[in-house]
């Protein structure tokens, strides 16, 4: 899936298809979130704060697939 960059100090970038969000972390782990509404998106898309909101509104309230962790560079 074609992810974007963020400005988040928690959130690398961002993919969405299908009612999937794709979320790759500063840390590395990649997570597909299911059934996450478009609406939803939009809104974490215009938020101030993507991790706040990630956090408060989509983190245990969707289910989540860890899909690989990104190895940090050296």
């Amino acid at each position: 899936m074609h992810r974007i960059p963020v400005e988040s100090s928690t959130i690398d970038s961002i993919g969405y298809e299908k009612k999937v969000l794709e979320v790759r972390f500063c840390n590395g782990g990649l997570y597909q979130y299911l059934d996450v509404p478009e609406p939803v998106l939009a809104r974490l898309m215009r938020a101030s704060s993507k991790g706040r909101f990630f956090n408060r509104e989509i983190r245990g309230r969707y289910p989540a697939i860890r899909l690989e962790r990104q190895a940090t560079p050296i």
